[in-house]
């Protein structure tokens, strides 16, 4: 593992009444890093996980980003965020199982054949596509065709609905399973981050052009947040679409009050909530689906797993949703920083005490013909051409 421990060491030395034959140097006391970035005991996929830190504040009034766990050795996942809140403790921002469980979780087995357990707990990160994309069944039975920008491409078939037959499709990218090539960690004084790079390729196969990926995760005193690039090393253009797949807890248990704020106009209309295929229609946000009034709208018993679209973006370009608990005297912020991000999925089941919350480049099936040639946010990197997208997340008391 070519991982770099960018900060120093402590050393203290207490001597009463005798000299030391060290060097003058190894005497002296060296201040440690208020943030720390550290590789951790666990191994996933060959990589150890690494732990972005800092010490819990004074100030117990106000809600605190203690840590991040993420995993290079399965594309950079997100896995844990742990936070201090006043009334509650110490939490788990993100659902998902203790960290020396992701080894088992994430084993390449039949229920991780191509990574796909990676968006089922933490913060996956999603390239070189997020959501669905459909096409026709290979003779294989494992591998899907798809037609984009005109190109066939074989895609693994690793998604499908619950009922029987349902259609095989392609779901969240090609990263979920991949090692990261290099691992650099950084602590200081004002922040942590660990930095994770990959050369791509063209995907084993099936993609359209090659790609390097490079991902930063930071911890520093506003909270956490994250960027991918994507850069095009290849000589065809190169379409990108790239998300993120954070399960987001809701601290009191109490889902119906929980409210979710989304700055959309529009919704896409889906078949059904099986398949979630898009139909290619939007539809104007409201009813038991306005998450766009002002203060957000409660969840009720109200399933979800909708891509909502036509952002609304602040004064300096972002656009931020929230998540409220108000049980919990509890609010998180995902705030989408770059400009391609068009679109936030959110998934949420009744009987579940999470809301999956995904800001994303593109749309679901962005190559189906349903959308008939729309703009559905996926990004056409020319060769050499490079794409950011960048992502944080805040607490806040409501």
């Amino acid at each position: 593992m070519n991982a770099k421990l960018c900060f120093p060491i402590a050393v203290v030395l207490t001597l009463a009444g005798c000299s030391s034959s060290k060097p003058p140097e190894a005497q002296t006391a060296q201040p440690q890093h208020r943030f720390q970035a550290k590789e951790t005991e666990v191994t996933v996929n060959g990589k150890k996980a690494v732990e972005l830190s800092q010490p819990q504040s004074a100030d117990a009034t106000k809600p605190q980003i203690l840590s991040a766990d993420i995993l290079p050795g399965r594309g950079m996942n997100i896995f844990k965020i742990k936070a201090f809140v006043p009334g509650k403790g110490i939490i788990d921002v993100l659902v998902s199982p203790p960290l020396d469980q992701a080894p088992q979780l994430l084993n390449n087995g039949p229920t991780d054949q191509y990574g796909q357990a990676s968006y089922s707990a933490g913060g996956a990160i999603l390239v070189p596509f997020a959501n669905r994309i459909r096409g026709k069944l290979r003779p294989d039975g494992k591998t899907i065709e798809a037609t984009i920008l005109g190109k066939k491409v074989a895609l693994n078939a690793n998604s499908h609905g619950k009922k029987p037959r349902a259609e095989l499709h392609a779901m969240h990218g090609l990263i979920l399973n991949r090692a990261m090539d290099t691992v650099n960690l950084q602590s200081g004084d004002d922040a942590a981050s660990v930095t994770g790079a990959l050369d791509a390729g063209d995907f084993d196969g099936h993609w359209l052009s090659k790609s390097d990926v490079s991902v930063t995760a930071t911890l520093n005193n506003e909270g956490f947040g994250f960027t991918v690039t994507v850069k095009n090393t290849g000589d065809e253009d190169d379409p990108v679409g790239i998300g993120w797949h954070p399960y987001f807890a809701l601290p009191s248990g109490d889902r119906e009050q929980a409210r979710l704020s989304i700055p959309a106009k529009m919704m896409a209309q889906v078949n059904n909530y099986d398949d979630v295929f898009p139909t290619g229609r939007l539809l104007p946000l409201k009813g038991k689906y306005a998450f766009n009034k002002p203060g957000g709208l409660a969840l009720d018993k109200t399933f979800l797993d909708d891509c909502f679209v036509d952002l609304n973006r602040d004064a300096n370009g972002h656009v931020t949703a929230e998540i409220t608990d108000p049980a919990a005297k509890y609010g998180v912020r995902i705030i989408g920083i770059s400009p391609q991000i068009s679109a936030f999925q959110a998934y949420a089941p009744v009987e579940k005490q999470f809301v999956a919350f995904e800001p994303q480049f593109n749309w679901g099936d962005p190559f189906g013909k349903e959308w008939k040639g729309k703009d559905t946010g996926m990004v056409i990197l020319k060769p050499g051409d490079s794409v950011t997208y960048s992502v944080e997340v805040q607490l806040f008391i409501p």
